[in-house]
């Protein structure tokens, strides 16, 4: 059976972070054409901000916690989806696709839910770029062809609010340098605060302007940065906004960020990225983009892929400023 003639009504459940579903943006698209005439809902945490891109017809926001997930079924099984495409690899979503009433549930067969599948696709070995794997699930489709970098399209339309947070006059017109400082897989993906505070006031020095970047949770490390950096820096942390995001980092000449979705979401755009790999592959996960940069330099221990590290982090530690500051300054001058 060829899912792509039997088809009526996909539902994607999406992936639980913001950087795995900006790498499903290629798949999505895919499913779109190959799927033409046919309804797509997206289901997932992100699924609201995709909408714009392009890739489905309909986006269901999907709570993080159990009881809430237990609570959204009868909404969800009010979609009537009769085929749904696992992008998370837990059998919990297989669970969830089962009580939504679908009748073909495909993913891979992943966290002992094999059974649970219509359709099980073994997994890929050895693994591969996520991008890819998420195009790989497309097979039952018929589908092999998908465009290999996620890309993010903008609004024709300005929002007033980016002007606020970030204007496009005066100091900030210089060379703007985002920083995103947080990670919400754990610290261990985290880059020592005290280089980044180095890292700002060399920018200072040679012109550019740091942005600051990051959730409320990192206040007091941008509070510090400032502090230690002072002068022209701009600090962002808390005061955006989900659906604000992509504008913002589009008004950037280039992002520094560990592998974090924020970084995903930045090569998207189409802006440059320098980003600090240590517990994770950045064959699996590194942001595709035309100036992506990628600095890893694992001990033996990495990848451990683990949010906390029980040692003295020195995959994140072996990573210098200076080696930070070529990559930024190569990549921002290619752009003058």
């Amino acid at each position: 059976m060829n899912l792509a003639t039997d088809v009526r009504h996909l539902v994607v459940r999406l992936p639980n972070w913001l950087g795995d579903t900006v790498m499903a943006l290629p798949a999505l698209r895919a499913l779109r054409s190959g799927l033409h005439g046919r309804r797509i809902t997206l289901v997932g945490p992100w699924a609201p901000l995709l909408a714009g891109q392009g890739a489905a017809d309909g986006f269901v926001a999907y709570p993080r916690s159990a009881r809430k997930r237990l609570a959204a079924v009868p909404e969800l099984r009010r979609l009537e989806g009769d085929t749904v495409l696992l992008l998370p690899n837990s059998i919990e979503s297989a669970l969830a696709a089962w009580l939504w009433g679908a009748r073909w549930i495909l993913g891979y067969a992943t966290d002992g839910r094999g059974r649970l599948l219509s359709h099980p696709l073994p997994p890929p070995a050895p693994r591969r770029h996520q991008v890819d794997e998420y195009v790989a699930l497309l097979a039952p489709f018929g589908i092999s062809d998908a465009e290999p970098t996620p890309r993010w399209i903008l609004p024709s339309n300005g929002d007033e609010r980016l002007d606020a947070l970030l204007p496009s006059e005066g100091v900030t017109s210089r060379p703007r340098i985002g920083i995103h400082l947080g990670a919400a897989f754990g610290p261990s993906k985290l880059w020592p605060s005290d280089r980044l505070a180095a890292l700002c006031r060399e920018l200072r020095r040679r012109g550019l302007v740091p942005v600051l970047l990051g959730t409320p949770s990192e206040e007091a490390t941008a509070n510090a940065i400032v502090a230690s950096a002072g002068g022209d820096l701009i600090s962002l942390v808390g005061k955006d906004a989900p659906e604000l995001l992509p504008g913002l980092l589009a008004r950037l000449d280039l992002l520094v960020g560990m592998d974090t979705g924020v970084a995903h979401l930045a090569a998207a755009v189409g802006v440059p990225v320098v980003a600090l790999f240590g517990p994770t592959d950045p064959g699996l996960t590194a942001p595709r983009g035309p100036s992506t940069c990628v600095i890893w330099k694992p001990p033996p221990c990495s990848p451990c892929f683990l949010p906390e590290c029980p040692i003295e982090h020195p995959c994140m530690r072996a990573i210098g400023v200076e080696e930070v500051l070529e990559a930024v300054e190569a990549r921002v001058g290619a752009r003058r």
